[in-house]
This record gives C-alpha cells, sequence and structure tokens, in this order.
C-alpha cells in the first residue's frame, strides 16, 4: 500500500495543528509544491475503493471455481481490504475529532 498520500495527510495534519496552537516553529516544511489536502484525501479513499473492489474480484472467482484462484491469495486480499478500510475510517475519526476541536476554540 502506498502511504506517500497518508504521510502527506498526516503533515497537513500537523502544520494546521501547530498553527492553531501558535506553534509555528515547530511546524514540518510541507511537501514541495504544497499538495492539496482534498486531493491526497480523495486519492486514499479511492486507493482503499481499488483494494476493496480487487478483493471483491478475487473472491468471486475462487467462489465461480476458477483454476487460477488461489484460497491464500484470496484471503491476503480481503485482510489486505480490511486493513485499509480500518485505516480510512480511522483517519476519518481523527479528521472529525479535529473539527471539532477547531470549531470549538474560542477566539
Amino acid at each position: 500500500m502506498d502511504t506517500q498520500g497518508i504521510d502527506q495527510m498526516l503533515s497537513v495534519l500537523r502544520a494546521t495543528a501547530a498553527q492553531a496552537g501558535n506553534r509555528v516553529s515547530e511546524v514540518q516544511s510541507a511537501p514541495a509544491g504544497g499538495a492539496d489536502f482534498a486531493q491526497i484525501l480523495q486519492n486514499s479513499i479511492d486507493q482503499v475503493n481499488q483494494t476493496q473492489q480487487k478483493a471483491e474480484g478475487m473472491a468471486a472467482n475462487f467462489a465461480a471455481g476458477d483454476g487460477n484462484a488461489n484460497l491464500h491469495d484470496v484471503m491476503i486480499s480481503l485482510q489486505k481490504a480490511n486493513v485499509s478500510f480500518q485505516e480510512m475510517v480511522q483517519v476519518r475519526n481523527k479528521l472529525v475529532t479535529a473539527y471539532h476541536d477547531v470549531m470549538n476554540m474560542q477566539i
């Protein structure tokens, strides 16, 4: 699984949190080109979706009795899809928590 998009997303989140806490000096430098947060998030979601579709396709081929389908590969693919989905849910939870924190800040 490509973690570059997730690393960029975490970098943006850390930079935003540091700026919100007036800790601008601790902010790590942003990736070259200033990656668009929405695009990174969309790419991550698309990647999780592709992983799940691939796993479902492999499972369907195995269930249909395809001779090229291997149970071991199908199970690994399903677990990868599950882990990537759980990771996406955790990122979503962190984003919701960060949103609530920002909305509850007193100005």
